[in-house]
């Protein structure tokens, strides 16, 4: 449900970042032991935040900038934690904000480089590479970093922050194949393995925003793990995650899939989808739910409770003939006692696209992949400093659409605005002071390429970044013949 007018405004002027003052509200919690290094901080993110893209020497510009930067991220009494701690802390200062819900949407994502020395970095794991003489696969190892990353939006889509994070790489490989064939991964332990950072993440951004029932803790078929339901019960948390394990349910002798072929269809929604070629189309999918009682894995009953879940299950009717069809089975700890109610959830799930765009922006907007750090130290503190801009630049991005009506003074300056308005003529340009802050988002998306035309979707996050950047070059040549002439 849209969020009336007086809503929007209220909530906007506690969640926004003020450009004149977003420094200070993201760093204002960092604690380090050496107060130079908060400061040098600051400096990293105004100079690479003018340029979002650039290397390291082009934010700088000067050597004296360039080697202190360098220094900072090669600093080992510097971790991604302290860098991130300010805005850790804004994320739960603007979480506290919203009356709603507020989504946790966590997922991983691979940071791939290409170094003489690899071992240096690390390894994420195999990729082939073509076939030997005899037609069999051949594969190299591929250097570079995971991140594993938890970040809050609103029900409107609207980015909060990140609240956790957690970077690592990988040191052996073992086939999938080979490992089933020596234990049973149900029976290992979570804490001995990868999936375990699901659960640090849930926990860390539930104590980080401290309302436990507030949040809602949204993952991909990779999160369905039984001890995350565990441990959300635990926390007092809530979660929705896509389901991909068919578990044992009732007293054990028939399966989730098996209750749910018993349910009737109880209701139908109308969803736009878009094919292989960006061309839209509109899907319907049947809906049906019901509450399940969930058994633990085997050979963890005596560990693990049985728990009361809610499986959504939501398929399209027909079979496209140019995509895949819609095939959804979530499973939450949330009650759903109506198609409304199961809609909801739908599309609270469909939210989860949103940190698939933020790792988007670190990669093809800052370029993370393009750094040149030698080691995984230097780089995990660069893609912590990119985190900060990236999330800035979704911020505005989204913040055009989901609150279409807040004031420029949310986002912009007074200085900013008036470029705006010299740069760029409109003809739809109401008196002074009567604009949106879509208005003027819109003018800087159009500084990055955008052509607004009547039938053009909202911006994206490109063109706003590309925008920002070409603004910040402008207004600082405006204050400079301000301060040169008067």
């Amino acid at each position: 449900v849209p969020m009336t007018m007086n809503k929007i405004e209220v909530q906007a002027s506690r969640v926004r970042p003020v450009s004149d003052t977003w420094l200070d509200d993201e760093l204002a919690g960092c604690t380090f032991k050496d107060e130079r290094l908060g400061k040098r901080l600051r400096h990293l993110l105004k100079h690479m935040g003018d340029s979002i893209g650039g290397s390291i020497p082009l934010a700088c510009q000067d050597w004296a900038n360039v080697k202190a930067a360098y220094r900072f991220f090669s600093n080992d009494r510097i971790s991604e934690e302290e860098i991130l701690a300010g805005h850790f802390q804004a994320t739960s200062r603007r979480a506290a904000a919203v009356d709603d819900p507020v989504l946790i949407l966590q997922d991983t994502t691979e940071f791939t480089y290409k170094r003489s020395n690899p071992e240096q970095i690390g390894a994420i794991g195999p990729t082939p590479v073509g076939r030997d003489l005899h037609g069999r696969l051949q594969y190299r190892t591929v250097c570079g970093l995971l991140m594993h990353s938890s970040l809050a939006v609103t029900t409107e889509g609207l980015p909060l922050g990140l609240c956790a994070i957690k970077f690592w790489t990988r040191k052996k490989f073992k086939g999938t194949n080979a490992l089933k064939k020596k234990v049973n991964p149900t029976r290992v332990p979570i804490e001995q393995k990868e999936s375990i950072r699901w659960l640090e993440n849930m926990r860390h951004s539930t104590e980080l925003l401290g309302s436990p029932g507030k949040c809602i803790h949204i993952g991909d078929r990779e999160s369905d793990i039984f001890e995350l339901f565990c441990l959300a019960q635990e926390l007092g948390t809530h979660f929705l995650v896509r389901s991909c394990v068919d578990r044992l349910a009732g007293e054990g002798k028939h399966t989730i899939a098996h209750e749910m072929d018993e349910v009737q269809i109880q209701g139908a929604h109308d969803v736009e989808v878009r094919d292989g070629k960006g061309k839209a189309d509109i899907a319907t999918v049947e809906i049906k739910y019901r509450r399940i009682c969930v058994l633990p894995p085997i050979g963890k009953h005596k560990r693990y409770p049985a728990l009361k879940l809610t499986v959504i299950h939501a398929r399209e009717r027909d079979e496209p003939e140019n995509r895949p069809r819609i095939d959804w089975k979530l499973i939450t700890d949330l009650p759903v006692q109506s198609r409304e109610e199961a809609i909801e959830k739908l599309q609270w799930y469909a939210m989860r696209w949103k940190i698939e765009e933020f790792h988007k922006i670190l990669k093809s907007g800052c370029k993370a992949e393009e750094a040149r750090l030698r080691t995984a130290e230097r780089l995990v503190r660069l893609i912590a400093v990119f985190c900060i801009l990236g999330w800035r630049v979704f911020w505005m991005t989204m913040a055009n659409r989901s609150m279409p009506d807040a004031k420029p003074a949310l986002a912009l300056t007074e200085i900013e605005t008036k470029i705006l308005d010299r740069l760029i003529d409109d003809k739809h340009s109401k008196p002074p002071g009567e604009n949106t802050l879509s208005y003027y988002l819109t003018k800087i998306a159009r500084l990055g390429g955008y052509l607004a035309r009547r039938s053009d979707p909202p911006p994206g996050n490109m063109v706003i970044w590309r925008g920002i950047s070409r603004l910040t070059d402008i207004k600082a040549g405006a204050t400079m013949e301000f301060d040169t002439y008067g």
